[in-house]
């Protein structure tokens, strides 16, 4: 067998280029001075969490595209995706490339002919594996196996961490060539992918500028992480600016929001305090779910029955439990406010995909043609009949989520600034605009649109803040429908508040189109069905904007409580009745054909003093 190794000159050479990664001087930063700046902010949509050829995972499941590529479907370039040309219908604003860290120097060797290791036996079987279940054989006897008797994880191709510099480099370089400030915007990321027991504990890494490290921390060097906040802490100590988002809560088996670290010690007042600095963001939903509820848990929110990907009961002992969801963690984190005076889990919201197929936000469900993860979905046939493995039925699976951010400029340092300060919303897709203040003196009607985000800010905090008055904070709330979309049916207020030391929520009706809203908060149903045999959705009905000034009407300013917008639309056709219509497939008839979208505006927290 054929074995490669590094070069002297090979490895001086990758060590001289990588040094090149941490950029002294920040030429992207002088160009965003020029780009004008908006003090009442624009919306960005983009993606935060998708993955590229360079993800083994990916690379295995048959993706051979690069960041590079990923950045140019972002922008609205045609590609070859899973054996056929796609693209997405509209251009994105921003996105951050968040390939997993764990195997980037595989993925050096795997895709760059001429690299050391590229001919390695091993390699090529890798690369030239027929199908997914030839490729994955492979996957779990020279990864997972050995893996799970605590020996390398890495394969035998494998170069080392001159390897890995490489890899990171060359995401480096691609994330640069794009950026365009002002019109496209770049971010440098990547995923940390911890999985302890099958506990979904994934972050994906945000850098606010070019000043980034060497190489990225992955789970290969803890699973704890806490351990990954201590490194993320070095790179601030350096200079870096840097936080991470975790998600796929609902996959965690209740260790992301735990009542104790991984180490098993209770949560206390300094993990709570680190953890609050360094996760400023949880991922609201994704490919593999949606994360704020489940009716299980929550059968007063007549809304909960979203895209629950219930079959991922079915893998790995990945059962439903109260402390998977958005929501629950909103809660607790409140109790332990009260009871540490630090609040870990002061999450805002994003959205993203989780697509192994380098597609960033390829989210709309009449666009779903190539699935999001390589073979194992890349076809209506396919998708009609398989599992994503270890994961759940792919009928269960959905096009993924988009993550919008509210910032005065198109460019990174302000798009990273308005994530971290969480001034950000979730949607399941769909490019509504949402904003929600808390504050006092607002009007019940505004003659424009600015005048009334002047208002916001004057006289409120925007979503992601802290309302810190004693007195029944006024809600402004406003959104616009998807200029391609159908027309919204409401916005609903969420509450989460602690009475008597126990976690309480409930679901307010603030704003209904048709002004359906009645005096009891309860909202007259509309009927607005899709076409099931076009797919169509309902143009008439609903309003494209809503807007209202809400108090609540339980407000006792001695509860510590959160508040997060959620704004439905009308039905919309599901992606699998779309397979239907265009394929001629025929999926289970528990797989609903419509859906509600939405979107979730991140929380406004009432602490008392």
């Amino acid at each position: 067998m054929k074995t490669w190794k590094w070069s002297r000159l090979a490895i001086a050479t990758t060590c001289y280029l990588a040094s090149f990664i941490v950029v002294p001087y920040n030429f992207a930063n002088e160009a965003e001075k020029d780009v004008p700046k908006n003090p009442l902010k624009e919306a960005y949509f983009g993606e935060q969490h998708v993955h590229t050829g360079v993800s083994m995972d990916a690379f295995i499941a048959g993706n051979r595209l690069t960041p590079d590529d990923a950045y140019r479907f972002a922008q609205g370039e045609e590609i070859m995706v899973n054996g056929s040309m796609h693209k997405i219908k509209r251009p994105l604003d921003f996105v951050a490339v968040t390939d997993h860290s764990e195997f980037m120097g595989e993925a050096y060797s795997l895709m760059n002919e001429g690299a050391p290791g590229y001919d390695h036996e091993l390699a090529v079987a890798f690369r030239e594996a027929p199908d997914l279940h030839t490729a994955l054989q492979l996957y779990v006897k020279n990864v997972l196996t050995p893996l799970a008797g605590g020996g390398t994880p890495h394969p035998a191709f494998y170069q080392g961490v001159e390897a890995t510099k490489s890899t990171w480099k060359k995401n480096f370089e691609a994330t640069e060539k794009h950026y365009k400030p002002g019109t496209f915007t770049t971010i440098h990321a990547y995923e940390w992918t911890s999985a302890p027991g099958g506990s979904n504990q994934h972050r994906n890494v945000f850098f606010r500028d070019t000043n980034v490290p060497e190489l990225p921390f992955s789970s290969n060097e803890s699973k704890d992480p806490e351990k990954l906040w201590a490194w993320m802490q070095t790179q601030r100590d350096d200079g870096k600016k840097v936080f991470a988002i975790p998600h796929n809560s609902n996959e965690s088996k209740g260790l992301l929001f735990a009542e104790a670290s991984l180490t098993g010690v209770p949560i206390n007042e300094e993990y709570a305090k680190i953890r609050a600095s360094m996760e400023p963001l949880i991922e609201m939903m994704q490919v593999k779910g949606n994360s704020e509820v489940v009716p299980n848990f929550w059968s007063n929110d007549e809304f909960a029955d979203f895209e629950n990907a219930l079959t991922i009961q079915k893998f790995n002992g990945r059962g439903f439990v109260k402390e998977n969801y958005v929501r629950y963690g909103l809660g607790r984190g409140i109790k332990y406010k009260s009871e540490l005076g630090i609040n870990p889990f002061k999450y805002g919201f994003v959205g993203g995909t989780d697509s192994h197929n380098g597609t960033p936000s390829n989210v709309e469900e009449d666009n779903y043609k190539v699935g999001s993860h390589g073979y194992a979905d890349q076809s209506a046939e396919v998708r009609s009949k398989s599992v994503l493995e270890g994961e759940m039925s792919i009928a269960d699976a959905n096009p993924g989520a988009l993550t919008a951010v509210w910032a005065e400029s198109n460019t990174r340092g302000a798009i990273w600034d308005s994530m971290f300060s969480k001034e950000t919303y979730a949607t399941s897709g769909p490019r509504m605009k949402v904003r929600f203040f808390a504050g006092q003196g607002f009007a019940t009607k505004y003659d424009t649109y600015e005048a009334m985000v002047s208002d916001g800010y004057k006289k409120g905090v925007p979503m992601g803040r802290d309302y810190k008055s004693s007195k029944a904070p006024q809600f402004l709330v406003w959104a616009m429908k998807d200029p391609i979309g159908p027309n919204l049916d409401r916005i609903q207020i969420i509450k989460g508040w602690l009475e008597n030391g126990e976690m309480r929520d409930t679901v307010y009706n603030v704003v209904a189109s048709g002004k359906r809203l009645k005096s009891d908060g309860t909202v007259t149903p509309i009927d607005a069905p899709i076409n099931l045999k076009t797919g169509e959705f309902n143009t008439i009905k609903g309003d494209p904007e809503l807007m209202t000034v809400w108090t609540d009407p339980s407000w006792d300013p001695k509860q510590e409580a959160f508040y997060y917008v959620r704004v439905l639309q009308l039905p919309t056709a599901r992606w699998n009745l779309y397979d239907e219509i265009r394929s001629g497939v025929k999926y289970p008839d528990s797989v609903k054909k419509q859906i509600v979208e939405r979107a979730w505006a991140s929380p406004i927290w009432y602490e008392v003093k």
